[in-house]
Protein backbone atom coordinates (compact mmCIF):
# COMPACT_ATOMS: atom_id res chain seq x y z
CA UNK A 1 0.00 0.00 0.00
CA UNK A 2 1.40 3.85 -0.68
CA UNK A 3 2.28 5.85 2.00
CA UNK A 4 2.65 8.88 -0.47
CA UNK A 5 -0.25 10.09 -3.36
CA UNK A 6 1.77 12.61 -5.64
CA UNK A 7 -1.16 15.03 -6.58
CA UNK A 8 -1.21 16.23 -10.46
CA UNK A 9 1.83 19.15 -10.26
CA UNK A 10 4.22 16.89 -8.66
CA UNK A 11 3.43 14.26 -11.54
CA UNK A 12 4.08 16.91 -14.48
CA UNK A 13 7.05 18.14 -12.15
CA UNK A 14 8.73 15.05 -12.21
CA UNK A 15 7.71 13.91 -16.00
CA UNK A 16 9.61 17.10 -16.46
CA UNK A 17 12.45 15.76 -14.91
CA UNK A 18 12.83 18.40 -11.74
CA UNK A 19 15.59 16.97 -10.06
CA UNK A 20 13.90 17.27 -6.42
CA UNK A 21 11.12 15.63 -7.23
CA UNK A 22 12.89 12.68 -9.34
CA UNK A 23 15.40 12.69 -6.41
CA UNK A 24 13.03 11.83 -4.10
CA UNK A 25 10.42 10.06 -6.37
CA UNK A 26 12.86 7.55 -6.86
CA UNK A 27 14.09 6.98 -3.32
CA UNK A 28 9.80 6.42 -2.75
CA UNK A 29 8.96 4.86 -6.20
CA UNK A 30 7.55 2.15 -4.37
CA UNK A 31 5.35 3.54 -1.73
CA UNK A 32 3.97 6.34 -4.42
CA UNK A 33 0.69 6.38 -6.04
CA UNK A 34 -1.53 8.90 -7.93
CA UNK A 35 -5.12 9.10 -8.13
CA UNK A 36 -8.12 8.68 -10.54
CA UNK A 37 -8.50 12.27 -10.35
CA UNK A 38 -4.79 13.00 -11.60
CA UNK A 39 -5.40 10.91 -14.32
CA UNK A 40 -8.12 12.78 -15.37
CA UNK A 41 -6.53 16.48 -15.00
CA UNK A 42 -3.75 15.39 -16.88
CA UNK A 43 -5.69 13.57 -19.76
CA UNK A 44 -8.37 16.50 -19.66
CA UNK A 45 -4.97 19.28 -20.27
CA UNK A 46 -3.50 17.03 -23.28
CA UNK A 47 -6.58 16.79 -24.95
CA UNK A 48 -7.30 20.60 -24.82
CA UNK A 49 -3.31 21.14 -25.90
CA UNK A 50 -3.85 18.23 -28.76
CA UNK A 51 -7.46 20.75 -29.93
CA UNK A 52 -5.46 23.57 -29.41
CA UNK A 53 -2.57 21.98 -31.47
CA UNK A 54 -1.81 24.19 -34.90
CA UNK A 55 0.03 21.72 -37.36
CA UNK A 56 0.59 18.15 -37.63
CA UNK A 57 4.00 18.77 -36.37
CA UNK A 58 2.45 20.01 -33.24
CA UNK A 59 0.08 17.29 -33.36
CA UNK A 60 2.41 14.78 -33.31
CA UNK A 61 4.68 16.12 -30.77
CA UNK A 62 1.04 16.67 -28.45
CA UNK A 63 0.88 12.63 -28.85
CA UNK A 64 4.32 12.04 -28.12
CA UNK A 65 3.99 13.50 -24.75
CA UNK A 66 0.66 12.13 -23.89
CA UNK A 67 2.32 8.63 -25.18
CA UNK A 68 4.51 9.38 -22.22
CA UNK A 69 2.11 10.39 -19.68
CA UNK A 70 0.44 6.71 -20.53
CA UNK A 71 3.37 4.70 -20.39
CA UNK A 72 4.03 6.33 -16.77
CA UNK A 73 0.81 5.50 -15.94
CA UNK A 74 1.10 1.91 -16.52
CA UNK A 75 3.82 2.00 -13.95
CA UNK A 76 2.31 3.55 -11.07
CA UNK A 77 -0.55 2.46 -8.84
CA UNK A 78 -3.61 4.12 -9.64
CA UNK A 79 -5.77 4.72 -6.39
CA UNK A 80 -9.35 4.67 -7.03
CA UNK A 81 -12.14 7.54 -6.39
CA UNK A 82 -14.38 4.68 -4.40
CA UNK A 83 -17.34 4.67 -1.84
CA UNK A 84 -15.09 5.28 1.00
CA UNK A 85 -13.30 8.50 -0.38
CA UNK A 86 -16.86 9.49 -1.59
CA UNK A 87 -18.23 9.24 2.35
CA UNK A 88 -14.51 11.33 3.57
CA UNK A 89 -15.15 13.85 0.58
CA UNK A 90 -19.03 14.49 1.68
CA UNK A 91 -17.63 14.73 5.60
CA UNK A 92 -15.22 17.46 4.34
CA UNK A 93 -17.15 19.23 2.42
CA UNK A 94 -20.42 19.16 4.99
CA UNK A 95 -17.89 19.97 7.99
CA UNK A 96 -15.78 22.96 5.55
CA UNK A 97 -18.18 24.55 3.48
CA UNK A 98 -15.54 26.59 2.38
CA UNK A 99 -13.58 23.52 0.98
CA UNK A 100 -17.22 23.30 -1.22
CA UNK A 101 -16.00 25.56 -3.22
CA UNK A 102 -16.79 24.58 -7.45
CA UNK A 103 -12.70 25.32 -8.17
CA UNK A 104 -11.93 22.84 -5.14
CA UNK A 105 -13.49 20.28 -6.31
CA UNK A 106 -11.01 17.67 -7.59
CA UNK A 107 -8.40 18.51 -5.21
CA UNK A 108 -10.76 17.79 -2.10
CA UNK A 109 -11.41 14.08 -3.53
CA UNK A 110 -7.82 13.55 -4.02
CA UNK A 111 -7.96 14.98 -0.45
CA UNK A 112 -10.92 12.40 0.36
CA UNK A 113 -8.80 9.59 -1.25
CA UNK A 114 -5.61 10.22 0.67
CA UNK A 115 -7.83 10.94 4.27
CA UNK A 116 -9.78 7.19 3.41
CA UNK A 117 -5.93 5.17 3.04
CA UNK A 118 -4.17 7.36 5.12
CA UNK A 119 -1.94 8.75 2.61
CA UNK A 120 0.52 11.64 2.60
CA UNK A 121 -0.44 13.89 -0.18
CA UNK A 122 2.64 15.22 -2.43
CA UNK A 123 1.84 19.09 -3.70
CA UNK A 124 3.15 22.31 -4.06
CA UNK A 125 -0.73 23.28 -3.80
CA UNK A 126 -0.38 23.73 0.11
CA UNK A 127 -2.92 27.26 -0.03
CA UNK A 128 -5.51 24.58 -1.09
CA UNK A 129 -4.84 21.28 0.63
CA UNK A 130 -3.83 22.92 3.90
CA UNK A 131 -7.30 23.57 4.96
CA UNK A 132 -8.52 20.00 5.00
CA UNK A 133 -8.38 18.69 8.69
CA UNK A 134 -5.82 16.21 9.46
CA UNK A 135 -4.50 15.77 5.76
CA UNK A 136 -0.71 15.33 5.65
CA UNK A 137 1.29 16.72 2.92
CA UNK A 138 4.59 17.05 1.29
CA UNK A 139 6.64 18.99 -1.00
CA UNK A 140 9.26 18.01 -2.67
CA UNK A 141 10.64 20.66 -4.83
CA UNK A 142 12.05 21.90 -1.32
Amino acid sequence: MASYVLDSDHISLFLGNHPQVCERFAKEWADSAITIISVQEIFNGWASRLSRSGSELETVRVYEKWHVVTEFFKLIEILNYDAAASRVYEALIQGNPELGKRRLEKDMRIAAIALSQDITVVTRNQRDFEPVPGLALENWTV
